[in-house]
């Protein structure tokens, strides 16, 4: 496991070597996450999730108190949650998305050049479509996660989507101070970058080439040009502009409708894909969380409006159980459903046949 806190990122030249690369070089699957630092402590981190289909997505609220397992029948990790959530699920079998009753807040997104531990590794196993409720239902802050993983006592396991797409995903975590921290599998290898400074993820390069490419357009000024297209790297260079260019505001209204902006500008357009380029791929859906306040917010590309969840108005005892709010089919669904999830069975985590 190698922690790059204080590893300094390539030079300019070695940035322009790495974009020119990347311009010939097959890219990987969308999304898009940015951190907003707003005034009096006002965090909010946004997302895009891009995908070739629709993934049945729906809302869950997990409680405390739950006797959780890494998904696999035999060699699993097994926890019981700490702190409730509010989810976000993919094909009824995954928590891509999510923000926990303290604000912690963890998002999966495509990376084509992860490579997991081998499958001979006997240490207890995280399928990775559990990997992000393993974080959501154990921690309170980055700071105490990155600790926790750092010491690589978990094997990731990888799971093969519904569609066949390769089960390839990073994740990154932010907290109400704005920390954040991204986990790479490289080579088998554990990669963490951890600090304040990591705003922004997508996809494809690693992360340290990512860094690399956008200092290359830092040096350029982002109003003098930003590049344009879908693929990650340009993604990545706007969003770094426009979550900092953006008005800083201690207004919640205002913070959250600056990163919604974001997101919908790093977004990809409905029906918009290229074949044996799955990163290019149409923007689903899109979600914000006040991180201070605690309020979580989706918005569905093919619903006309927002809908949010307020985690204070939730209750996440063990006696609430599980409750689901059912969006795939419900497109008019909007405005403030923190009362509307129903009691349901938890979903079953998508794992290796």
């Amino acid at each position: 496991m190698l922690n790059l806190s204080l590893r300094s990122i390539f030079a300019l030249s070695s940035a322009s070597a790495v974009a020119l690369a990347t311009l010939s070089s097959p890219v990987a699957e969308a999304c898009t996450r940015a951190v907003y630092f707003g005034k009096e402590r006002q965090t909010v981190t946004g997302r895009t999730m891009d995908w070739a289909e629709e993934m049945q997505t729906n809302l869950w609220t997990f409680p405390r108190g739950m006797n959780r397992n890494g998904g696999l029948e035999k060699g699993s990790l097994e926890w019981t949650s700490k702190y409730g959530s509010v989810v976000a699920s993919i094909y009824e079998g995954g928590t891509a998305d999510g923000m926990n009753e303290k604000g912690l807040v963890a998002n999966m997104l495509y990376l084509v050049e992860s490579e997991y531990p081998a499958e001979t590794d006997t240490r207890p196993a995280v399928v990775i479509t559990a990997w992000a409720q393993y974080l959501l239902d154990n921690f309170a802050t980055v700071e105490e996660a990155v600790k926790e993983v750092e010491q690589d006592k978990i094997r990731i396991v990888p799971v093969v989507a519904p569609n066949g797409s390769k089960g390839a995903v990073h994740l990154a975590i932010s907290d109400p101070t704005g920390d954040s921290a991204i986990f790479e599998y490289v080579n088998g290898e554990l990669i963490i970058h951890h600090g304040r400074q990591y705003q922004v993820m997508t996809n494809s390069p690693t992360y340290d080439q990512q860094l690399a490419l956008n200092k290359y357009w830092e040096s350029i000024g982002g109003t003098v040009m930003l590049p344009g297209t879908s693929r990650a790297a340009d993604r990545f260079a706007r969003a770094s502009f426009f979550i900092n260019a953006c008005r800083q505001s201690a207004d919640p209204r205002e913070a959250v409708a600056s990163v919604f902006s974001v997101m919908r500008s790093v977004s990809v357009p409905r029906g918009i894909s290229v074949e044996g380029q799955p990163n290019i791929s149409s923007t689903l859906w899109r979600t914000v969380s006040d991180q201070k306040n605690l309020v979580y917010f989706y918005e569905g590309t093919f619903s006309p409006s927002v809908l949010w969840v307020d985690l204070k108005q939730i209750d996440f005892s063990p006696e609430a159980g599980v409750r689901k709010l059912t969006l795939d089919g419900y497109p008019d669904t909007a405005g403030n459903q923190s009362k509307n999830f129903k009691p349901a069975a938890a979903f079953k985590f998508l794992a290796p046949e």
